[in-house]
């Protein structure tokens, strides 16, 4: 038993739905990574500079506090 060997070319497989579902998440990881890439040099370079921040909370005095609680209750 041995095997004829043809002329003919071997043909290659069509790409079926996962190869090209395969290709099309590639493409959208690399659209995904591209965007966070641009949204990083974007606030970059305002991440570490938090000398001008200015928290909103004030502060209150325990007193302030419990008396602020009795008028509720």
């Amino acid at each position: 038993m041995s095997i004829q060997l043809t002329s003919e070319p071997v043909r290659k497989q069509p790409p079926n739905v996962y190869t090209v579902m395969l290709i099309v998440s590639v493409v959208f990881l690399l659209i995904a990574v591209i965007a966070m890439v641009i949204e990083y040099r974007r606030y970059a370079p305002d991440y570490w500079q938090t000398n001008t921040a200015r928290p909103n909370a004030s502060a209150h005095s325990i007193s302030t506090v419990t008396a602020t609680f009795d008028t509720l209750s």
